[in-house]
């Protein structure tokens, strides 16, 4: 059998349940890190509940992904996991579903392990959205979820080095209304409200246009030229408020 005969026998069985995402419909990939909450906090150590190179080689991860082939609009990222919103016109890979998984996993875990030092491994998986709503409402739900999770974090790490065990802290925070977890860390001399937003609202990442000077060898005079670069943003707001913020990029990529 030749080799074009035998490639086009067995490649079928390899493509046979590729999925591709349908026009029109917007794609935002979500990038979980796996196991990363012994990776941070037994393997590693990392500051608990939140230390800044965590931030930064996430941030740096998620700067990564929005520059490695992909037509990126907007990353987000917050604790252990990226989402990556698309140009609505992305068409690499022909929207092959595996194809976004899998580059983006690898590219994911490669980034931050280089950044580490040490193995880290991240998963991939791709939602499409059929209208502008539903981006927002994706967004706001892992804002607001990074909102809970820091205020369970500040909790949970204030009484276990308060004293407690596991199972004991745990069991302290299970059922406890919102109101009375900031209750407990303001009698440990906490206020939630001056923790920095990072922390409870993630970081944005996003294109800005900027003026960079230069020159011009023909006419020997100084000149502006437009650029574009990534702005990373430490204080998203929240809510509706985030909502918004997230429609605006919209309305600037449906425009550009």
């Amino acid at each position: 059998m030749k080799f074009d005969e035998l490639d086009d026998k067995m490649r079928v069985y390899e493509t046979a349940f590729d999925l591709c995402a349908l026009p029109g419909m917007f794609l935002v990939a979500r990038i979980d890190g796996r196991s990363f909450t012994r990776l941070t906090k037994e393997v590693h150590k990392f500051d608990a509940p939140f230390d800044v190179r965590m931030r930064d080689m996430m941030t740096a991860t998620t700067e990564h992904l929005m520059n490695c082939g992909f037509r990126c609009v907007y990353g987000y990222t917050q604790s252990d996991e990226i989402s990556l919103l698309f140009h609505p016109a992305i068409d690499a890979f022909e929207r092959k579903l595996r194809k976004y998984d899998s580059i983006l996993a690898g590219e994911a875990s490669a980034k931050f392990s280089l950044l580490l030092g040490a193995h880290a491994v991240f998963d991939c998986r791709i939602s499409q959205l059929p209208n502008e709503g539903l981006v927002r409402d994706y967004f706001r739900w892992r804002n607001e979820d990074a909102h809970r999770n820091a205020l369970n974090s500040w909790c949970y790490w204030t009484l276990r080095k308060d004293g407690m065990n596991v199972t004991e802290a745990t069991k302290t925070l299970e059922g406890m209304a919102v109101a009375d977890k900031n209750e407990l860390l303001f009698q440990h001399g906490i206020n939630f409200n001056d923790i920095p937003n990072w922390q409870k609202r993630g970081v944005g990442l996003y294109w800005e246009t900027y003026n960079k000077p230069g020159f011009n060898p023909k006419t020997g005079q100084s000149v502006m030229a437009e650029r574009r670069r990534i702005k990373v943003d430490y204080d998203l707001p929240m809510k509706d408020a985030y909502g918004e913020f997230v429609a605006n990029l919209l309305v600037e990529v449906s425009e550009a």
